[in-house]
């Protein structure tokens, strides 16, 4: 009976922690959807007939850029420790669940591909006109630079995607993530499925997946999901 009390007590913080992992999720999809979205960084007209003059960079704001890259490494770090955070407390609960085993995965692998994504930004925010190292490359250098961002850091929101089919399949046929967050998950996967398909564009997995991660970070915390209780 001596030990009995603080082994209760340690036990009931244990479940009180691991009922606020999921935050890091949420704060990873927050920040990327910021980095990739508000600060994408291109001017309204730069997507259509762009031409190789030194004026397709004037206009561009380096601190747009840097704090894009900022944000966005944050986001690849919180992803990262998301991932971590799963695969520590959720697959030994579900040896059985490939949808488990696949969620880490596919934030592993979005925080690898927007680590370049997110990379090129801040390079090109380094070497535009009046940014620090502004004498670096010429124009076709800086093109370059441009075009690598015209999809850089939405592309790699494709684990992402992965993952929130995972969870998908975890809430709508295994039961053990609530049901609708299984329903909200099905949107990016339907979303970039169809829009590759349709129409070809690569980038259209980071329209809605950081939108997604947050929604789902924020409702593994406050839900009811099994694998958080």
């Amino acid at each position: 009976m001596t030990h009995t009390q603080p082994l209760t007590t340690a036990a009931e913080a244990t479940t009180e922690r691991r009922s606020r992992w999921p935050l890091y999720g949420a704060a990873a999809g927050l920040l990327g959807f910021a980095a990739t979205m508000p600060l994408d960084g291109r001017t309204a007209d730069a997507g259509k007939g762009v031409e190789l003059t030194h004026d397709l960079f004037v206009d561009l704001n380096p601190l747009t850029y840097r704090l894009s890259m900022i944000l966005g490494y944050t986001a690849v770090v919180l992803l990262l420790v998301m991932a971590a955070n799963w695969r520590r407390r959720v697959e030994h609960r579900l040896p059985g669940s490939t949808a488990a085993h696949l969620v880490p995965l596919g934030l592993v692998a979005s925080a690898a591909g927007l680590t370049y994504g997110f990379g090129w930004k801040g390079a090109l925010g380094n070497y535009i006109p009046g940014a620090m190292e502004d004498d670096h490359f010429d124009d076709q250098g800086l093109y370059v630079y441009f075009m690598l961002n015209d999809f850089g850091s939405f592309i790699g929101w494709l684990g992402v995607v992965v993952a929130a089919g995972a969870v998908a399949w975890m809430a709508l046929r295994e039961r053990t993530v609530s049901r609708w967050i299984g329903i909200v998950s099905l949107l990016p996967v339907v979303q970039t499925t169809a829009m590759v398909v349709g129409l070809g564009v690569p980038g259209v997995p980071g329209l809605l997946a950081g939108i997604w991660l947050f929604v789902a970070g924020l409702g593994l915390t406050f839900g009811k999901s099994t694998i958080t209780r």
